[in-house]
């Protein structure tokens, strides 16, 4: 396993790090998996672990709470807030009222005092970033969160950040967690580039591409992931994108063939590579998932495997836009960009 330092803040940590939506509901997953999976993770060498309110509703978190218990300082801990918590339209977004209401009820799910990164988990365009850093640097001064970063942050909106902190004196963000894999690589023409200008910690998450890059998506065989139970979309091979992203992998497959390398290794391979990025969130559902992508922690891809991948899929180019996460509003919300 390789150790990167995580941002400005002088904390190392692994180059992959576990990430944990499919914990509880989502995933299936119970106490004793989770647990045997964080033990394994531990073991292997990691040493991140990242979840999210939002995760099963909070279970995801209450079961990594419970599997960490009596090594909480062995590990660097991230959470995440600001998805919808419930049908109360107080009960989201990164507003100084939800945000300490939002942190008490994670610290209280994981059985701790305090998380080392706590994330607004989208940019909420109804919260000026003054209100959010301001409620962001009070938590920081009471001991209950030791940084706080960003997710899924447009890069323009990663610059407003760091302005606005600089002039109203406030803590900054010192991360960013976006979506990254070699399928979608949007984030190479904006997002990487502002982050290594302001020396923010990258952990990117989707590596796999949802598990498109697992080596179990192939041509001609029956696509049979945990994403494609509630996110069927993602997968129908009629759709353009979707077309274009196997066409990828069945090149890429071959790619990986000659260089001796799983699917999994080329992948997360990939996604260390780039200079800007810290780690690479896995999200296993298993313990042999896991175990299959501990076996790329180590993996360095050379020159010619990089320029071959470069020649698949461009530099800076997502093969499915619409799964950014991160599009301004007014190109949701037509009624954003009329007069």
């Amino acid at each position: 396993m390789q150790y990167r330092t995580l941002g400005r803040t002088g904390v190392q940590v692994s180059s992959l790090a576990l990430g944990t939506m499919n914990f509880g509901a989502i995933g299936s997953t119970t106490q004793e998996e989770v647990t045997a999976i964080v033990d394994a993770a531990l073991e292997g060498g990691i040493n991140l672990v990242d979840t999210a309110d939002v995760y099963s509703r909070g279970e995801s978190e209450e079961l990594v709470g419970t599997a960490i218990a009596g090594r909480r300082d062995d590990i660097v801990l991230a959470t995440k807030a600001g998805l919808p918590m419930g049908e109360d339209r107080n009960r989201r977004g990164a507003s100084r009222r939800w945000l300490t209401t939002a942190l008490d009820g994670s610290l209280r799910r994981l059985g701790v005092d305090h998380v080392d990164l706590y994330q607004i988990h989208r940019w909420d365009p109804d919260t000026s970033d003054e209100e959010t850093l301001s409620a962001l640097t009070d938590l920081q001064r009471a001991g209950k969160i030791r940084h706080f970063g960003s997710s899924t942050y447009p890069a323009y909106r990663l610059v407003q950040a760091q302005w606005a902190a600089h002039a109203r004196d406030l803590n900054r963000y010192v991360t960013e967690q976006p979506s990254y894999s070699i399928l979608q690589r949007g984030i190479e023409a904006d997002v990487l580039p502002a982050a290594q200008e302001y020396k923010l910690g990258v952990l990117v998450w989707s590596p796999l591409a949802s598990g498109w890059l697992s080596g179990a998506i192939r041509e001609d065989r029956e696509i049979a992931t945990n994403r494609s139970t509630f996110m069927p979309q993602r997968f129908d091979t009629t759709v353009p994108a979707n077309r274009a992203r196997l066409d990828a992998v069945e090149q890429l497959a071959t790619v990986a063939d000659e260089a001796g390398l799983t699917m999994i290794q080329l992948a997360l391979g990939f996604a260390t590579a780039h200079p800007g990025v810290t780690s690479a969130l896995i999200g296993p559902r298993t313990p042999d998932h896991l175990h299959a992508q501990l076996a790329a922690a180590d993996t360095v891809l050379p020159a010619d495997v990089l320029d071959a991948i470069d020649a698949i899929v461009a530099p800076g180019t997502d093969l499915a836009a619409h799964e950014k996460n991160d599009t301004p509003p007014a190109l949701l919300d037509p009624s954003l960009r009329r007069r």
